[in-house]
């Protein structure tokens, strides 16, 4: 039976009144490009694209609750630990998925064979809409990549899972679908890709656009990432764009690249110069000035990749994956095991995960190749045991992370490697940690924590207390900072000076110290004026200060007010 066969005989399955009924093929992505090998020393062309730098579109309204703690702080056991009885109490797994859809329609799609059997390159050309731009700068970027046939087939070869989809996504919108290439250059189709700008994703998007187009960024998942949703947003972004340039898909590219508020200010100082307002008129940064020559350099290739000595693989005109929605909490390595594909290539398909376990609350969907797909489903009808060992926790106060262990039943270590938490930090009231399941916590996340839960941190360093001190005349903040053994820095943040500034006459400030120091600090050097006299007074103004040295504040957390101690007395020697 033909792969495609294999396609129409899960599509006729949909119509049986079953818990794996294959209700609809989704429409995939099959694609062209990705990020060069580690293996080889090939790099792509110049200037790393980022999704619109500095300007960003308005946000879309979004509001989201505060995060609820997980009610109650029962004890959790490692799953290993847990008796039989307790590990084998499971749903029936046929509820643990939903039937198969089309993820931009929801209904069902059957392809006849000769659809299937189209070249999608050929759909891709006869869909382009753009102007052409000729240049030496696309000349220049066509050699580069006519140099490098390996380079090329890699990217195909990458981009073939995705490419079905965004063309199809375009040709719905009725937009070029040259966008389908775009890509190629921001990211070589490579949904795992991360700039040195903090851009994420085959589109590239940057932090703060990625939440103006919806797209989610927590502990649990980045959906720049997501290869339904970045696209989605994507090429929202690229039609609002088109429309603020009056259908100019040249500028609308260099605002992709460089953010529509720049583009809008060089076209306004073209105009006040009386100089043409078109893309290669402006006066832009380097990388802006190559991204639309090395987007038309990719598109002439497609167009005719002979011409440049070169040869596209074929691809075929069909999706690449299926959907299937999740309803149950899944362990990111269960759900590839069920599915017959390596993690990777799980992840591949699925980039958005940031932790082990796929929460049913907050991904709407898993995509599987079609050859795995009819697999997954009958696998999982016959899985015992639960789908799970993962689920959320969020600290009720803030606690040291050898607490949240013993709370939760697992070993110090692997709760801070899972949640990535570096040592001597505490876990802060809120947050919210990824912590073995138990016999006492077997519910599925709910949305709430699986859209907002958050972590944060705060070092672990003895509560401070607030001491005043007074300056004398002619004192300056560094030979305060030199005295009490903290820095400039510090008493110019603490007494809002700044750190050059002298004294002209006595006068009171504050510093930081530990809590504990500074009660011993007055108990010394009370014990030593009684019983020493003058010669005591002296030995106990050291011990303070050595005491105070030791207080270079970190950390605010849990402060108190403090007494005044005696300046004279400390700074003796």
């Amino acid at each position: 039976m033909t792969r495609y066969a294999r396609i129409k005989a899960l599509s006729a399955r949909a119509v049986r009144p079953t818990h794996f009924a294959l209700s609809a093929l989704m429409l995939a992505l099959t694609g062209c490009a990705s990020i060069p090998d580690s293996s080889n020393d090939v790099q792509p062309p110049p200037m790393v694209t980022t999704v619109g730098s500095k300007d960003q579109p308005q946000a879309i309204a979004r509001s989201e609750g505060p995060l609820s703690p997980v009610p109650g702080i029962e004890p959790m056991v490692a799953r290993s630990t847990l008796p039989a009885t307790a590990r084998a109490i499971v749903e029936d797994p046929r509820e643990a998925v939903g039937p198969m859809e089309d993820p931009l329609s929801g209904q069902t799609m059957v392809l006849g064979d000769a659809n299937a059997r189209e070249d999608l390159w050929g759909r891709v050309r006869t869909g382009f809409g753009m102007p052409t731009l000729d240049s030496d700068l696309v000349r220049e970027h066509e050699r580069w990549y006519a140099s490098r046939p390996d380079y090329v087939k890699r990217m195909t070869e990458r981009g073939s899972r995705y490419l079905f989809h965004v063309v199809e996504e375009l040709q719905r919108r009725k937009m070029p679908t040259e966008l389908a290439l775009l890509p190629f250059i921001e990211s070589a189709f490579n949904p795992q890709a991360m700039s040195s700008a903090r851009a994420s994703g085959m589109w590239q998007f940057m932090p703060l656009t990625g939440k103006d187009y919806a797209l989610k960024q927590n502990m649990f998942r980045d959906d720049r990432r997501d290869v339904l949703a970045s696209t989605r947003a994507a090429l929202d972004y690229l039609g609002r764009l088109n429309k603020m340039f009056n259908g100019d898909w040249q500028l609308s590219l260099a605002a992709y690249n460089w953010g529509e508020g720049n583009v809008k200010r060089a076209i306004a100082r073209n105009e006040r110069a009386g100089l043409p307002t078109d893309y290669e008129s402006l006066n832009m940064p380097a990388e802006t000035r190559h991204y639309v020559p090395k987007f038309q350099a990719v598109k002439n290739i497609v167009s005719a990749p002979q011409d440049f000595g070169l040869s596209l693989p074929p691809l075929e005109n069909h999706p690449y994956f299926v959907s299937v929605p999740i309803r149950r909490d899944m362990d990111v390595a269960v759900a590839a095991r069920l599915a017959g594909l390596g993690l990777e290539e799980f992840k591949a398909l699925n980039p958005q995960m940031n932790k082990p376990v796929i929460l049913a609350a907050g991904t709407p969907q898993v995509l599987l190749p079609y050859d795995n797909a009819d697999g997954f489903v009958r696998r999982l009808a016959d899985h015992r045991g639960p789908l799970a060992s993962w689920t959320a926790w969020t600290a009720p106060s803030t606690m040291r992370t050898a607490d949240v262990a013993r709370l939760t039943g697992m070993a110090e270590e692997t709760l801070r490697d899972i949640n990535r938490i570096p040592p001597k930090m505490l876990v802060k009231a809120g947050s919210t940690l990824l912590v073995l399941r138990s016999e006492h916590r077997v519910q599925d996340v709910p949305e709430h924590i699986a859209d907002n839960a958050h972590m944060a941190l705060a070092p672990d360093v003895p509560p401070l207390r607030k001491v005043a001190i007074k300056a004398r005349k002619g004192d300056t903040v560094l030979a305060l900072a030199k005295r009490y053994r903290v820095t400039a820095a510090q008493i110019a943040q603490w007494n809002r000076i700044d750190d050059g500034t002298r004294f002209k006459k006595a006068q009171s400030l504050v510093i930081w110290q530990p809590v504990k120091e500074a009660g011993a600090s007055r108990r010394e050097m009370a014990s030593a004026g009684k019983s020493s006299g003058k010669s005591g007074t002296k030995l106990a103004g050291n011990a303070a200060r050595r005491q105070m040295a030791a207080a270079a504040p970190r950390n605010r957390t849990a402060a108190v007010k403090g007494t005044k101690i005696s300046p004279t007395r400390l700074a003796r020697k």
